[in-house]
């Protein structure tokens, strides 16, 4: 059976347009709440995150997971107010504080009043990272510069590989996928507290060459189609590239998907976030190369066409009529 996908075009541009609404949107209410579009991780903004766990071989210290309230407590008292506090590990028995940066003392000193508060820490599982702001700062500007490299990589290749139109729709599909991405992410960093780092700048990197790469592969077809049939329909076309590289794109992304769940799964808490993000956008990434990019050219190539035919058209001779009457 064949899939038409341009008669359907106006609920896949609904579906992705409600979703880009939603991404804008909660990147506006963090703007408001973060001062960021997305919360920040350590890497970025500068600080120290300190990240201590309960020694549970002492027997009945692990039977109720940690207070956040009790850790606010003993952070106020620090005068460290500002602080980021999430309760984390297995059962809850871990705690993650980002904060100022703290030096030495500062820090041996909060984690004393934690751990007689709480309870004592596993020395093993203690972590405390400090990135200054000056060089958070410059990760995130070569984040960007690399984000931006990479868009103006992919137009001038597109462009010189299929025409300008293919380049730009195709820049548009990937910016849908970047924008809905950056956009769970930061729903996840209101509801989950959950903070985007270096590794994030990364997936999304991974991500444009992943769409750019499934949309290429749809427009060799449609190029190869029209080449060898030239008065055939935009949307007749289409489709039936869409419908010859249907199932090799479901199965290019369902196997990619399956390695990402399992590093979600057991690539531990540093890979975690990274395995999300590029769960999300390869899904994204995959529904915009079938549904939005060729449908987007093929409503393009049917409005050119209609002004050029209006462009072409003679002009009526009034003269005539005219003169008759």
């Amino acid at each position: 059976m064949k899939f038409s996908v341009v008669k359907q075009r106006k609920l896949w541009w609904t579906i992705s347009a409600t979703l880009m609404m939603i991404s804008i949107v909660a990147m506006l209410i963090s703007w408001q709440q973060l001062g960021a579009p997305l919360r920040p991780s350590l890497d970025f903004v500068g600080g120290t995150r300190l990240q201590f766990e309960r020694d549970c071989t002492q027997p009945d210290k692990c039977t109720q997971p940690i207070n956040i309230s009790d850790v606010r407590e003993v952070v106020d008292v620090e005068k460290l107010n500002n602080s980021s506090i999430q309760v984390v590990g297995k059962n809850q028995q871990g705690i993650s504080i980002r904060t100022k940066t703290l030096n030495v003392e500062q820090r041996t000193q909060l984690q004393t009043a934690l751990s007689e508060k709480i309870g004592a820490f596993n020395p093993k599982a203690t972590q405390i990272d400090t990135v200054g702001p000056t060089l958070g700062r410059q990760l995130f500007t070569q984040g960007l510069l690399a984000l931006v490299v990479s868009f103006a990589g992919i137009v001038i290749y597109l462009s010189v590989r299929f025409q300008v139109d293919y380049a730009v729709i195709a820049i548009i599909a990937l910016f849908h996928d970047v924008l809905i991405t950056l956009g769970a992410f930061s729903i996840l960093g209101l509801v989950a507290g959950i903070e985007v780092d270096s590794l994030f700048v990364v997936a999304i990197l991974t991500i444009t060459g992943f769409s750019v790469t499934d949309t290429v592969v749809i427009y060799d077809r449609i190029r190869e189609i029209l080449n060898l049939h030239p008065n055939d329909h935009i949307d007749k076309v289409v489709d039936d590239a869409i419908n010859q590289t249907l199932t090799r794109s479901i199965n290019t992304t369902f196997t990619v998907l399956l390695t990402l769940f399992s590093l979600f799964l057991f690539g531990g808490e540093t890979l975690r976030n990274f395995a999300l993000t590029l769960i999300i956008g390869f899904t994204m990434g995959a529904y915009s190369s079938i549904f939005i990019a060729g449908s987007l050219l093929a409503w393009w190539r049917e409005r050119r066409s209609e002004y050029q035919l209006v462009e072409n058209a003679e002009p009526i001779d009034t003269s005539a009529s005219s003169q008759d009457s």
